[in-house]
């Protein structure tokens, strides 16, 4: 019996050191978070993690992770998008235009009307920007590199275009509820309630489809223990956020895009096939895969995400401005690189990215908290992606 016991130690504990070299950077990434919010709360002397403080810190996330999201799948095929920033200020200036300038005297009094059309052009602006990066990256062979920098230049003359040199307002109480809103603390109880039914549920399902094609199952101790943190850390925001007006509109927005992302990627046939492109394009050439067409779709749904992140961006400044976007593309490729997607290709989880997203808006929140002059902010951002792209290169090279 103590045999059988001691065995049954042994593998469990075996278990948990190839979990544990298995994710990590992950582990790494999530003790240099929670050790980022304790150090500023000290040096903050507490104000870091107050409830309004922690509230806007995860609103401030929202923009640089929504483009992060679609960076993931690109940096994980191997290529890179530097227009991401400017795309989303683009969409950012085009809907305060629309909402400022021309549907004001077309629909005169019908605000809602308004703010669905300029976020609909919004995103469709976005998304038309995409298919021709897409088309021509994938179909004409044209390295991402210069063509997302191309556009780029291009975006950033748009903007002038359309700003004319002026801030165009787009403060209106409908658009700006879109990164300015809050659930009622009632309804953000009841959807977190939602979210911890659903991860109990997606780990049985999971394990249950393990089981159908015969995978190695994790102890179920250890799936209970995972499911039950996350279930932790839902209800733990969801109180805190509560105490100031309750979890953001931008936010619950970013949750379920990542929700969706997660699954895309993990899940479907299109994630799959972008992974393999990253990790060896010529196998997946061989085995069939259609990497012309998993790339396009790629960058079509960058350039979607790219809309969303310019509505949200339009509705949380509140105006359209000629430095619109400036800066974020560098942010979200860093929120990748700190969460784990490898710069060589075919690495790369959502979780992890929105992991690193946190980190960088952490350390921009806590330096702005303490004053810290802003080019001092830039040396700091730029060391801490020079060591997490160095971690990456070092973890697999080892492996």
């Amino acid at each position: 019996m103590n045999t059988s016991q001691n065995g049954s130690l042994q593998d469990a504990i075996s278990n948990l050191t190839k979990q544990f070299r298995a994710n990590i950077q992950t582990y790494a990434i999530i003790v240099a978070l929670i050790f980022i919010w304790i150090l500023f709360s000290m040096l903050t002397g507490g104000l870091y993690l107050s409830p309004q403080n922690f509230s806007n810190l995860f609103r401030q996330m929202t923009v640089t992770s929504f483009l992060a999201c679609g960076m993931v799948l690109v940096i994980v095929t191997g290529n890179i998008d530097l227009s991401v920033g400017k795309l989303a200020g683009f969409v950012s200036v085009v809907v305060a235009a629309f909402q400022a300038n021309i549907w004001t005297r077309v629909f005169p009094g019908h605000e809602a009307t308004t703010t669905a059309l300029s976020i609909l052009i919004g995103l469709g602006v976005g998304l038309l920007v995409g298919v021709l990066q897409g088309y021509v990256i994938s179909y004409l062979s044209v390295p991402s590199f210069i063509v997302t920098l191309g556009v780029q230049w291009i975006l950033n003359g748009g903007i002038l275009l359309v700003t004319q040199g002026k801030t165009i307002p787009a403060n209106q109480p409908q658009l700006s509820w879109v990164a300015q809103g809050y659930l009622p603390p009632t309804i953000g109880w009841i959807a977190a309630a939602g979210v911890v039914a659903l991860l109990f549920y997606t780990m049985v399902s999971n394990r249950q489809k393990k089981r159908r094609y015969g995978f190695e199952l994790a102890p179920l101790r250890s799936d209970i223990f995972k499911t039950t943190l996350y279930a932790i850390l839902v209800v733990a925001y969801v109180a805190i956020v509560n105490f100031y007006n309750g979890i953001q509109i931008p936010v619950l927005l970013l949750a379920i895009t990542t929700v969706v992302m997660s699954y895309v990627s993990n899940n479907t046939r299109f994630g799959r096939y972008a992974y393999a492109i990253g990790g060896n394009r010529e196998a997946a050439r061989l085995s069939g895969v259609n990497i012309n067409k998993n790339i396009f779709g790629i960058f079509v749904l960058m350039g979607f995400l790219c809309g969303v992140a310019g509505v949200v961006l339009a509705s949380y400044v509140g105006y359209g401005t000629i430095a619109a976007g400036g800066g974020y593309e560098l942010d979200a490729i860093a929120s990748c690189i700190l969460g784990g997607t490898s710069t060589l290709g075919g690495e790369g989880t959502v979780f992890g990215m929105i992991i690193g997203s946190m980190i960088m808006a952490s350390l921009t929140n806590g330096l702005q908290m303490l004053n810290v002059q802003a080019a001092w902010q830039y040396v700091v951002k730029g060391i801490v992606l020079i060591l997490a792209v160095y971690t990456d290169v070092y973890f697999k090279k080892n492996r």
